[in-house]
Parts: C-alpha cells; structure tokens; sequence
C-alpha cells in the first residue's frame, strides 16, 4: 500500500512509510521464526520415530538446522532408497548438498567419521513451508516399508 500524502503535499509520509515497512519486516521475521519452529518439531518427531524404527540420525548430539535431516538406514543403499521413496511419491536426497545429482557418498560424512558404507546408506530429507504433520508420518510409512 502506497505510502499516504498530507493533503495539497507533494512530498510522502516518509515516517508512516518507514514504520509501514518495520510492521512488514516484524511480521515477515516472525513467520519465518514459526517456519522454523515447526520445521524443528517435524525434525524432532521424525528423529525420534526413525530411531524407534532402527534408523540412525546423523548428527543427533550436534546444532543442525531445522528443514535439513539424515538418516541412516542399516543395510539399505541410499540409492535403493531413494528409488523406494521415489515411487511413493517422496522426495529425498542421498550424497552431498553440493553435488546434487549424483550417488557418491558424501564427503561430509566420511569427514565426521563415517565409513563408505555407512556413509552409502544415508539419506537427507528437507523440510519446508508445506511440509505437515501427515507428510512426516508417510514418510515413516514409507520408511518402514522399506526397513522391513
């Protein structure tokens, strides 16, 4: 909305303009600090189930951000994985962010420690702006399926 004339003024409300935009910003840097909440609730859910199913997460004791996520799937090639969550409708990631496309383990991995093997079995899953609830729960459907 256009900042507001006085009237016979040529020149805008400059102060209502500018607390217009501090409003906007407010509001914009609350609804990404919710984002992000709910983000690190799913994460923490979904932590928590895939560890009650088997599964490994990576970096459980470390600072990680709330939309990103790896699991570790004993005895299940990431790339099995991902044909697998593939075909139910789920996207995932397997390797490193960086090289995107490809099936090479990550070498972030083997940096913290872990074996190719290990490494071979790892999946990344992310978490955005629609990811809900019920999409965290097909994923441990899905998951599941594939462990068994």
């Amino acid at each position: 909305h256009a900042p507001e004339r006085a009237p016979g003024s040529r020149s805008c409300d400059l102060p209502g303009a500018a607390s217009a935009e501090r409003r906007a910003m407010s509001n914009a840097l609350k609804a990404i600090q919710e984002g992000q909440q709910l983000a690190a609730d799913l994460r923490a859910h979904l932590d928590s189930a895939i560890e009650k199913a088997g599964g490994i997460v990576v970096a459980r004791a470390s600072p990680r951000l709330p939309t990103i996520a790896s699991y570790h799937m004993p005895g299940m090639a990431s790339s099995a994985q991902l044909i697998q969550f593939d075909m139910a409708g789920i996207a995932v990631s397997a390797g490193s962010a960086c090289s995107s496309g490809t099936l090479k383990s990550s070498r972030v991995l083997a940096a913290m420690g872990w074996g190719e093997g290990d490494a071979g079995e790892v999946i990344r899953v992310s978490f955005g702006p629609e990811t809900s609830r019920a999409s965290v729960y097909r994923f441990l459907e899905v998951w599941q399926r594939i462990r068994a």
